[in-house]
């Protein structure tokens, strides 16, 4: 735009300067030269075509030959401005331009802690829409300027900053405000493992203390990333073969877990049980291997169905075919299998499959693999009895890293366990629940989390677990909840004791009825309900109730004192008689 500008104000300025210098004649005959005012009066009113007339006088010859150069002079500078500046507005780099412009802005009046989210597609706005109802803020980067058009006309719970660029460029991670004080970490979610791996270096070397999550594709990816010291990576076909694995040795446990990570007001999830024996693959890529090997593992018969198997190097014996013909299902000896997995990378070949599969062997355990979101309703309806999601996988271990980082210990330390463990503990929340999964939170012995908790350890009284867990209106009724994970420094102990003494810094992870966790935050803030937890009395607070409940405590004195007072009455009555009989 500078060059249109100059050659506008060029025009502009030579024609003020030359109509100042010619000289005019007045109405009486006298010599007479236009002012500056006038001069840019006139030609501010002339260059727009509007046309008042000569002012004041009217003009001589020279005057008025340089009013026609100046009228022809203008109207081209204008043009050509107008042209430039219209061509310049519908480029592309401008509008960019602009959008960082404005990216910048926001990022700098950005006041709340956020995370850098590189990648926009389906999983990344996902992540980003339940951080942002969890008020977790956001900063977008991706380089498709159609995913970044889409936040400006969805409604998002908070404004969320975008920028259009590669994320695994330095430059644009500063952008995105990489070094704010703010930043509390980046999350790389592309679909690519060399700019994901690229994303998390380049995060580590800007800031070596901040948060790095990855989304890895693959399990070399994965240990490359994980190599430097990358917080966590997440590979959705990895996590899922062990979650399948888990769900066919230890089902208690399988289901724990899915209680405790699953969505607020999520239903009830029924227990699975996978059989064991001959299974049916379709599909040997990244999700196929990684399901395969952990079959084998277990000691189960796998046949494999691979349309492609010059590209994806299935084993032996693999029959060639995409398994949606009751041909090639057949000759995979379907109505004997107890299994089918649907694990290609097409939704509507997976779903043709386990239809195949369904109405050969009514029986069959089925699994699904879900690539792309828009098919979600359609793999819902299917009903399988396992839905590999990678979308789900990926946002629901972020989102437990990020919020309750214990759910994850405690899950680590509950797989140690045996399956009769977990059946007990499913038996226990079972019986504190109705048809909703549990709700989990963190509870911390903090000065601005538990005043009341606080208050009475610096004062050097103890305070146990099971202090918390008491009904508000009767102190012998437990509330709701569990406690699954106590974090002592670094040091976990596994379903706490209520008989448990606290201590400052403490971190507990619970279960239970969300109106649990609503009495127990009253209780660790208010001495009052902290006490009748602990005793079952009903102490007065506030100053009014203090000043009256002492007053009443002055006036009505104790049983103690009473017989005190008359064991005196009595010696001195006694005192007396004996003076007198003396």
């Amino acid at each position: 735009m500078r060059l249109p500008l100059a050659a506008l104000v060029s025009v502009y300025a030579i024609s003020v300067v030359v109509m100042t210098l010619i000289p005019g004649v007045d109405d009486q005959g006298n010599p007479w030269q236009m002012s500056f005012f006038h001069a840019f009066y006139f030609v501010s009113f002339m260059g727009s075509t509007i046309g008042f007339g000569e002012i004041p006088y009217p003009f001589s010859d020279a005057q008025r030959l340089w009013t026609t150069v100046t009228i022809y002079a203008s109207v081209i500078s204008w043009l050509y401005a107008i042209g430039t500046m219209l061509s310049l507005v519908q480029s592309q780099l401008f509008r960019r331009a602009l959008g960082e412009q404005r990216f910048r802005r926001k990022i700098r009046r950005l006041k709340e802690p956020f995370y850098i989210i590189c990648g926009f597609g389906d999983t990344g706005q996902s992540l980003v829409k339940t951080m942002l109802q969890n008020a977790q803020r956001a900063v977008v980067i991706d380089n498709e300027p159609d995913r970044i058009d889409l936040i400006d006309v969805q409604d998002w719970d908070y404004s969320l900053p975008a920028l259009v660029g590669n994320a695994d460029e330095s430059n644009n991670l500063e952008k995105a405000g990489i070094h704010s004080d703010n930043c509390k970490g980046v999350i790389a979610m592309t679909q690519n493992d060399n700019t994901n791996l690229q994303i998390a270096l380049s995060a580590k070397i800007l800031e070596p203390n901040l948060k790095v999550i990855c989304r890895a594709q693959t399990l070399d990816a994965q240990r490359n990333m994980e190599s430097f010291g990358t917080d966590l990576v997440v590979n959705p076909y990895e996590t899922f073969a062990e979650d399948f694995v888990l769900a066919m040795e230890k089902p208690s446990m399988y289901l724990l877990e899915r209680w405790i990570t699953a969505p607020a007001d999520t239903p009830l999830i029924e227990p699975v049980f996978p059989p064991k024996g001959h299974w049916i693959l379709c599909g040997f890529g990244r999700f196929g291997k990684a399901i395969y090997q952990r079959l084998l593992v277990l000691g189960n018969p796998v046949t494999v169905v691979e349309a492609k198997p010059n590209w994806t190097n299935p084993p032996k014996n693999t029959i060639v075919g995409r398994g949606t013909e009751a041909e090639t299902l057949e000759m995979a000896k379907v109505k004997h299998a107890v299994g089918v997995i649907a694990g290609t990378n097409h939704d509507v070949n997976n779903l043709s499959i386990l239809l195949t599969a369904g109405e050969l062997n009514p029986k069959i355990f089925s699994i699904l693999r879900q690539e792309l979101a828009v098919n979600q309703h359609l793999s819902q309806a299917m009903k399988p009895d396992l839905l590999m999601d990678h979308t789900k996988i990926i946002t629901s271990r972020i989102l437990e890293n990020l919020t309750t980082p214990l759910t994850g210990h405690f899950l680590r330390q509950a797989r140690a366990n045996p399956e009769q463990w977990a059946s007990v503990l499913v038996s226990r929340i079972i019986g504190l629940l109705d048809d909703e999964v549990p709700t989990t939170w963190v509870l911390s012995i903090r000065k601005d989390k538990t005043p009341a908790v606080w208050d009475q350890l610096r004062n050097n009284e103890d305070v146990l677990l099971g202090d918390l867990m008491r009904s508000t209106t009767n102190h012998l009724i437990n509330l709701p909840c569990i406690p699954l994970l106590l974090q002592r420094r670094r040091k976990l102990h596994l379903l706490p004791d209520e008989g448990m003494p606290l201590k400052f810094g403490d971190r507990i992870l619970f279960c239970g009825r969300d109106r649990a966790r609503n009495r127990m935050n009253l209780i660790c803030s208010t001495q009052q309900k902290l006490h009748f937890s602990q005793t079952g009395e009903v102490r007065s607070d506030g100053w009014v109730w203090n000043l009256l409940f002492n007053r009443n405590q002055e006036k009505t004195p104790s049983m103690l004192d009473r017989v005190k007072k008359h064991e005196v009455k009595n010696n001195v009555t006694k005192k007396k008689k004996k003076r007198k009989s003396g």
